[in-house]
């Protein structure tokens, strides 16, 4: 007799995202709870994170909350290793006030996002055309605001 294969566990990873450290929790296909977890926002801190989730199965995806900002170079990183990254926006209020606040419970409301499809951004990538207009921009407009306040400065030296 026979005994049928394990199907393969698809683990979607939610993460909530912060200055310091971010925190990570792993459910599998069905929504099950494989675990949580907390890392340090440095490239080593990331690849625990993937270890850690590569124990349970197969990654399918990663959510991450705040892709523009302390998520983004987890993202970055996660993307440079072949992995799907969606980009998840926060909670809204009436579901945060309903389950409390934590950060696993926002890393798990990140997951079931993507996995429900309520998630479905891309996150920025970081380079190309658009980065390096953005990079160009932030010292034009640091002149503009010194040739401004300078001129402010002369005029109301003028006048008293």
């Amino acid at each position: 007799m026979s005994t049928m294969p394990q199907p393969e566990v698809l683990v979607t990873v939610g993460v909530d995202t912060h200055a310091d450290s971010h925190v990570g929790v792993a459910l599998d296909q069905l929504g099950r709870d494989l675990g949580t977890i907390t890392v340090e926002t440095t490239p080593c801190g990331y690849g625990q994170l993937l270890s850690w989730a590569s124990s349970f199965g197969v990654i399918d995806r990663f959510g991450i909350e705040g892709t523009g900002c302390w998520g983004a170079g987890l993202a970055r990183w996660l993307h440079t290793q072949g992995l799907v990254v969606i980009e998840v926006d926060r909670p809204n209020r009436r579901a945060r006030r309903r389950y409390g606040k934590s950060d696993p419970a926002d890393a798990r409301a990140a997951a079931r996002a993507v996995q429900s499809g309520e998630a479905t951004g891309t996150p920025k990538a970081g380079n190309g055309a658009v980065e390096a207009i953005r990079t160009l921009q932030v010292p034009y407009r640091t002149a503009v605001k010194a040739r401004s306040q300078a001129a402010n400065q002369l005029h109301a030296l003028v006048v008293t």
